[in-house]
């Protein structure tokens, strides 16, 4: 598993309503019911996704969270998750809403394109960044909108959405003491736990 969905499980109540929007092959949400009970439902919008996620016994929602979340009631959840989609999402601002409209808190994760080796990449090779967390050239990149830390914080003060919790990953491992005391710099996978 991702590390940071490993690392967002004790966020998460055991025995609580969670969605997962783009839950891909349905893994997290498997763990989450094998390990804390949880009972779970998935949005994904990839047919194979869909597949092996409906293989793991997931309930899964096909739809695109772009278009709308309607469907779902308000608190219909105790948690919605959002993990590394934020910046593949055409209307992040309105997901965000959309998420905490229907569950209690929402839980996000995103990669931090304000990271050292973004921005070496960008100001001394003069083209995008290109990494394992990040693999794709800027013509086929799923990314859409480009986020920071900063970027992301500032967003929620904007909208009103409480920061329960941050916390950032490296690519294999928690990241150290400068990660956290400058994660915009040196987290390469931000964390947030939500609420309004």
């Amino acid at each position: 598993m991702r590390l940071d969905l490993s690392h967002i499980q004790r966020w998460i109540d055991p025995g609580s309503r969670v969605l997962d929007l783009g839950c891909g092959d349905g893994v997290f949400l498997e763990s989450l019911r094998d390990q804390r009970q949880v009972r779970g439902t998935g949005l994904e919008i990839d047919q194979g996704y869909i597949t092996a996620a409906i293989a793991r016994g997931i309930n899964v929602v096909e739809q695109n969270m772009d278009e709308s979340l309607a469907n779902f009631p308000d608190h219909s959840f105790d948690t919605v998750v959002l993990a590394l989609a934020l910046q593949a999402v055409n209307y992040p601002d309105r997901v965000l809403e959309e998420m905490l409209r229907i569950g209690r808190e929402g839980i996000v994760t995103f990669p931090n394109f304000g990271h050292w080796r973004c921005r070496l990449m960008l100001g001394i090779g003069g083209h995008m960044p290109i990494s394992k967390l990040m693999p794709y050239a800027w013509y086929n990149t799923p990314n859409i909108h480009f986020c920071t830390v900063k970027d992301f914080e500032e967003l929620c003060q904007e909208k009103g959405i409480r920061i329960l919790a941050r916390d950032v990953v490296g690519n294999t491992r928690p990241t150290p003491l400068l990660s956290n005391k400058w994660p915009n710099l040196f987290a390469t996978t931000a964390i947030y736990r939500i609420t309004r």
